[in-house]
């Protein structure tokens, strides 16, 4: 509107000056002119060919670890920049040092990042940056709002990019005393942990009926083609194989909310007994009715040994959210059945109920060793063939 409301003034002026026939107001106007145009023209091409990127050492880091991160901007044309303005939309759960200039935004966990460059022709900026990470999650980075113009200060341009990257912070890991397991047999099952065992999935062969078989093991096809009772032969395996399973609810209800120092230690809890079954050589998978990061859908990672293994677990964990539409017990019985047999579960739960203690039992009569790890305040009851440990109230909880 301003731009409208200045051509047509030096319009009038040019034309007035042409009328009158004085030379000075026609050179006037005509120069204006043609800073106006100019600075259009450079208004109009400040942003392109710009190239903002990030460069981090760490991407993902445990609270209290400090890394990295170099900014970059190039300017890949002929045309300088004689002022640019980046905001860069920054999650506080990384903290970044003093030296970094900061204004609130619009999502109370973030503040723009700003920085103000001045690039010559095919120049390059670099700022560095120390980052703390402190708050468990998955903390998007971005989008990026470009703001330039002309060296006039007459017009402007705005541009926004996406550049969503992601910063992890892993949960913490607990000293073991504080999950009250035994350093020695922290999962009660030492004794039976290289035990051979037949896999129902591995059939190789027929034999004899023999009185000592259970019915389930008798192979009806081959018992009919015979007339004589068959069982089946199974490949005796060896395993040792657990399941961390992660109930997020804090509160009987769900209409009741979130606790979160009470979900913070559930996830501190999980990630301590996956890191150190990992350490004792298991292979390791999780299972929780919480959503992932970024999203509402609960997730289940198979059990592995690859060397990638704990990272990817610690990953799910980093991100998990307070969001169960189907419900622990549910979700749990669910999925049992696509777990490999004879593999140790444990259980943490800051909610203990008749539901839950129903839930274990049947789970009971297909797994070999079950932990249940309780955050309730009420002793849990003996539950046969279970091990049950109730955990004490940390001292984030009780402040």
């Amino acid at each position: 509107m301003r731009t409208r409301v200045a051509i047509y003034v030096l319009s009038i002026i040019l034309i007035s000056g042409a009328w009158v026939g004085s030379l000075l107001l026609v050179m006037i106007s005509m120069m204006l002119f043609f800073i106006l145009g100019v600075a259009a023209l450079w208004s109009k091409h400040s942003l392109d060919n710009i190239h903002y990127q990030r460069c981090f050492h760490y991407k993902r880091a445990f609270p209290g670890e400090t890394s990295h991160v170099e900014f970059v901007l190039d300017n890949n044309k002929i045309l300088p920049i004689t002022w640019l303005r980046i905001a860069d939309n920054w999650p506080d759960a990384v903290a970044l040092d003093d030296n970094a200039y900061r204004e609130p935004a619009a999502d109370v966990e973030y503040t723009d990042l700003i920085h103000l460059f001045g690039l010559r022709w095919f120049g390059r900026m670099r700022r560095k940056y120390e980052m703390t990470f402190q708050n468990r999650g998955v903390h998007p980075v971005g989008p990026v709002h470009f703001e330039s113009g002309d060296p006039f200060g007459i017009f402007d341009k705005h541009n926004v990019s996406k550049q969503i990257e992601y910063l992890t912070v892993y949960p913490r890991i607990l000293p073991l005393s504080e999950l009250k397991l035994k350093p020695e047999d922290p999962f009660g099952d030492l004794a039976s942990r290289h035990r051979i065992y037949d896999d129902p999935s591995r059939p190789i062969g027929v034999r004899a009926y023999h009185p000592e078989d259970g019915f389930r093991r008798v192979h009806w096809p081959a018992t009919a083609r015979t007339g004589e009772l068959q069982t089946r032969i199974l490949q005796p395996v060896s395993a040792q194989v657990m399941m961390v399973c992660l109930n997020v609810a804090t509160f009987p209800d769900r209409w009741q909310g979130v606790n979160p120092a009470l979900l913070e230690r559930l996830v501190n809890i999980a990630a301590t007994v996956v890191y150190k079954a990992i350490q004792d050589g298991y292979s390791v998978g999780l299972l929780s009715d919480g959503g992932m990061a970024h999203s509402d859908q609960p997730y289940s990672l198979a059990p592995g040994r690859s060397p990638q293994q704990l990272g990817w677990l610690l990953q799910a964990l980093a991100g998990v959210m307070p969001i169960s539409q189907l419900g622990f017990e549910k979700y749990i019985l669910k999925a049992m059945p696509s777990l490999p047999y004879g593999s140790t579960l444990v259980i943490i739960s800051a909610i203990y109920s008749e539901l839950l203690s129903e839930t274990l039992l049947r789970l009971k009569h297909y797994r070999g060793s079950i932990t249940l790890l309780s955050l309730d305040e009420k002793t849990p009851a003996e539950i046969p063939g279970i091990r049950v440990i109730q955990l004490p109230e940390s001292e984030e909880e009780a402040v």
